[in-house]
């Protein structure tokens, strides 16, 4: 089932992250492998392995939420890389504040801006 572009959360609402790397991360009591997008209304797949896997599908249910965000948090991978300033401009036209950083410190990140009750997102790529 799809729902305004997603399927179905895994988990109907944020949640810390309990662990990440081999592939995937661990929260709420389960187990994913692969990437996350992580949004107020819940915790999804997202199919990215790497940055460049990024295209305008995978980034329009993050720009549509645009409104119900501050920011978006996106964990590129193991290394710092630069998102293309195409899909920067992306979030610029659409209001949203970006920041961009390797995985582990998207975590830990995302972490604290959970337990602050933020309004963000968080697209992590698997490591």
């Amino acid at each position: 089932m799809r729902i305004g572009g997603l399927d179905v959360p895994h988990l109907p609402r944020q949640a810390p992250i309990d662990a990440y790397g081999n592939g995937g991360f661990r929260f709420a009591g389960m187990s994913h492998r692969g990437s996350l997008l992580c949004l107020p209304a819940g915790i999804w797949a997202w199919p990215v392995t790497a940055l460049q896997d990024l295209n305008e599908a995978l980034l329009q249910p993050i720009l549509a939420r645009a409104a119900e965000l501050d920011f978006f948090l996106l964990g590129v991978g193991a290394a710092p890389a630069p998102l293309p300033q195409p899909w920067r401009e992306r979030f610029r036209a659409a209001g949203l504040a970006l920041d961009v950083m390797p995985t582990g410190a998207a975590v830990r990140t995302y972490n604290i801006l959970v337990a602050e009750n933020r309004r963000f997102g968080a697209g992590l790529i698997a490591v």
